[in-house]
């Protein structure tokens, strides 16, 4: 049987105030927030720190990181997965979209070959209760790769697969919208000569004009036969954005330029941009730049994509940045937005009926680090 848990001394963020305040648990679910300290004996006492929702992360490429963590090197596949899972509950994630990539964009690359691997791992782990947070799967499908759609059909059966998101990486399209952006990409990542990237460019677009059009129309009609939510990824265009609402995407993940995201969210597309993006206050590949989406109240989901611990920060930063956003609101764009773009209603905030997926969090010197977590109201860090 499980017993009923209190935290106090808190300051808790709920969707729209910050309650100096106790919050009582019982079986999983929150059953109370209440001003005042506790004078249980048995409370949780965070002196004073905030408490936020459990974050909910829906775009990350870190779990590749640690089965690939030096070139040419394979670390074992349930290790890797613990490890991943490790690092992301610290930041305060207790909801993640594992994001895997269908298909490449260079032969010799290690993520088609890791795919099956990763997947798997995942979903073994999951069931086996080995991992600290709730993992679930979102399918990244680059659509220029031959057999990208055979692919992602062979995936729809995997029981924690609830989104999948449509990219295409050729030179001149979406995120390298000049040649030179994805010349300066490719050559310092592999150490191509001008001659090899030149034939690698000409073999991306030749492979675009031939299979991204198919490979994008059967996915979609795919994903919403299984009730997926979509996401369309980097779009640089109005042409892109229409494409994007037609297909009845629900997200637009990373918008290159302000026309894009403008019209993406005016449409009722949730906005999607990278939280390192937010810490470092501009795109490490030039891009656009998420603080300045901010200001423009263009934003509403912010992901750690390739550094788990940028999550919290950044909501920290835009609840605090003056552009007019509450803590409250910085926080549900880690939290309850990304949580109900992809259909999750028991999680994403503090509120009565919610599940107890929280995290701890002090403040040192103006950096936002995470001291507890709980899933489910049982604690994981």
């Amino acid at each position: 049987m499980r017993q009923e848990t209190i935290i106090t001394n808190a300051r808790i963020v709920t969707a729209d105030a910050v309650i100096e305040g106790t919050l009582r648990i019982k079986d999983g679910v929150i059953v109370e927030i209440a001003e005042g300290a506790s004078r249980a004996s048995d409370a949780v006492d965070l002196d004073g720190d905030y408490l936020i929702p459990g974050l909910v992360e829906l775009h990350t490429d870190n779990l590749e990181k640690h089965f690939v963590p030096r070139p040419g090197v394979r670390w074992p596949g349930l290790a890797a997965v613990v490890a991943h899972d490790a690092q992301v509950a610290a930041a305060g994630i207790t909801t993640v979209y594992d994001a895997v990539t269908v298909g490449q964009t260079a032969a010799g690359g290690d993520r088609l070959e890791l795919l099956r691997e990763m997947v798997g791992t995942i979903e073994a782990a999951q069931k086996q209760d080995t991992l600290r947070i709730c993992h679930r799967l979102h399918l990244r499908c680059e659509v220029s790769y031959e057999n990208c759609a055979e692919l992602f059909e062979t995936f729809l059966d995997n029981s924690l697969l609830d989104m999948a998101s449509l990219m295409d990486h050729t030179p001149g399209q979406r995120q390298f919208t000049t040649l030179e952006s994805y010349r300066y990409y490719y050559q310092k990542k592999y150490a191509w000569s001008d001659d090899e990237f030149s034939k690698f460019a000409v073999k991306q677009q030749a492979a675009h004009e031939q299979y991204a059009g198919r490979n994008r129309k059967a996915i979609v009609a795919m994903a919403k036969d299984r009730g997926l939510t979509l996401a369309s990824h980097d779009d640089a265009t109005l042409d892109h954005v229409n494409e994007a609402i037609s297909e009845g995407m629900a997200i637009a993940e990373f918008p290159t330029t302000f026309e894009a995201a403008e019209a993406s969210h005016s449409a009722g597309l949730q906005v999607l941009m990278g939280a390192p993006n937010v810490v470092r206050g501009k795109s490490h590949s030039g891009n656009l730049s998420s603080r300045d989406l901010a200001d423009r109240r263009m934003l509403d989901i912010i992901s750690s994509d390739y550094m788990p611990v940028s999550l919290v920060h950044a909501a920290f930063l835009l609840g605090e940045s003056g552009a007019g956003f509450t803590l409250s609101e910085g926080i549900a764009m880690a939290s309850k937005t990304p949580a109900r773009a992809v259909g999750i209603t028991d999680r994403g905030e503090i509120a009565v009926g919610q599940r107890a997926d929280l995290a701890q969090v002090r403040k040192i010197d103006g950096l936002p680090l995470v001291r507890q977590v709980w899933r489910d109201a049982v604690r994981v860090i």
